[in-house]
């Protein structure tokens, strides 16, 4: 099988962001199932998903963010770029200033055997929370690869 990068994974996502005076907060999801119920620090992301065939990425990034949350967005997306994350997935990303209740959150629903070769089906949110950091929280709790989402949002508001 070809491994060009056209059949590499492509996901785009959402660093949304909120002003508090002079200070910067973002959101960032944790990943939901049983896998990454213990962990915290250095697994958090944006929220972001599968890039559909046809699809532009910024869409896919806006209906995936509506999906993994249950909140609506609008608002001025600005492009963050991308990284290759570890498995070799290339994620886009957009800044958009907005706001939230994490408390509102109404995550997508996955199915999977659990526990593994149990042949028991359960449910598991995509993302189990969200949460506002402040960008120097926001760097202990984000996967390595996305960190530079957070530097690229603040070199973008210092610049503005």
């Amino acid at each position: 099988m070809a491994t060009d990068s056209s059949m590499k994974k492509r996901s785009a996502g959402l660093l949304l962001y909120k002003r508090q005076g002079r200070s910067v907060k973002v959101l960032l999801a944790h990943p939901g199932g049983p896998f990454w119920a213990r962990k915290d620090k250095g697994v958090w992301t944006i929220p972001k998903g599968s890039v559909e065939a046809g699809e532009a990425p910024l869409d896919a990034a806006i209906r995936e963010f509506s999906e993994e949350t249950g909140f609506p967005i609008t608002g001025e997306f600005q492009p963050l770029g991308g990284v290759v994350q570890r498995g070799g997935k290339h994620v886009e990303g957009w800044a958009v200033e907005g706001e939230c209740d994490p408390a509102g959150m109404k995550p997508f629903m996955f199915e999977m055997e659990w526990p593994p070769r149990s042949g028991r089906m359960a449910q598991f949110p995509e993302i189990d929370r969200v949460a506002w950091f402040t960008p120097d929280e926001a760097r202990d709790h984000i996967l390595p690869s996305q960190l530079p989402f957070i530097d690229r949002l603040e070199a973008l508001l210092d610049g503005a």
